[in-house]
């Protein structure tokens, strides 16, 4: 049996590790390089299908926090799930207890068979996790000021501005996560420049794969 770990190069597959806070645009930017041919692995994506109704996780999560986490849908129950874990870290390990080892095994067998040129693998909590960093060949980070990450949460969710500020300030700081990058994408302007500096990044990561841009 191949270890996780080293399904997750791909053997030889060229892996982004694609990063940044809440609401700096991770997902604008992975869909833009999905566009553009690139295989976009993203662990939250994989968490959703794992707690979906039917999903692998949901037997796990029910024996470690009852049946009244599962919605009547069939589904995890996302909100009350998310409202325990933020205000207690135990049941957050708990938690990740759960589906950390399945988002990984996951993850890495769809970078295994990626069919793209290269794969933009999206964690939220790459810098955090020594673990991921290793399966990574670049560290990509979606950058913009915190007042502005705040703000996009606040338009696209019902989240009071208070608890968004508490999951900022509770994730990695912009300065560390900076420091840890090898490439930078400024999202503090628009979807078009954004967009154009994918376009370049993309450029520059088929150099490196050998593959010519098409």
């Amino acid at each position: 049996m191949v270890a996780a770990a080293d399904l997750a190069r791909g053997d030889g597959v060229f892996v982004v590790g694609l990063t940044g806070g809440i609401g700096s645009g991770k997902s604008a930017a992975a869909d833009a390089f999905a566009k553009l041919g690139a295989t976009v692995v993203d662990t939250d994506a994989l968490a959703h299908e794992l707690t979906a109704a039917g999903g692998a996780a949901l037997p796990a999560i029910e024996r470690a926090f009852g049946r009244a986490f599962i919605a009547p849908s069939g589904a995890m129950d996302r909100e009350r799930m998310r409202q325990l874990v933020f205000g207690d870290p135990v049941a957050k390990k708990r938690l990740e207890a759960v589906l950390h080892p399945m988002i990984r095994e996951a993850s890495a067998r769809r970078i295994a068979q990626a069919p793209g040129p290269y794969v933009v693998h999206v964690v939220p909590l790459l810098i955090e996790s020594p673990d991921y960093r290793r399966r990574v060949d670049r560290v990509l980070v979606v950058d913009c000021p915190e007042a502005l990450q705040v703000e996009r949460v606040l338009a696209r969710s019902a989240l009071p501005e208070a608890q968004v500020r508490a999951i900022v300030a509770a994730q990695v700081s912009r300065e560390k996560r900076l420091a840890a990058a090898d490439d930078v994408i400024d999202n503090s302007g628009t979807l078009d420049a954004l967009r154009g500096q994918v376009g370049r990044l993309h450029a520059a990561y088929l150099l490196r794969t050998g593959t010519r841009k098409g």
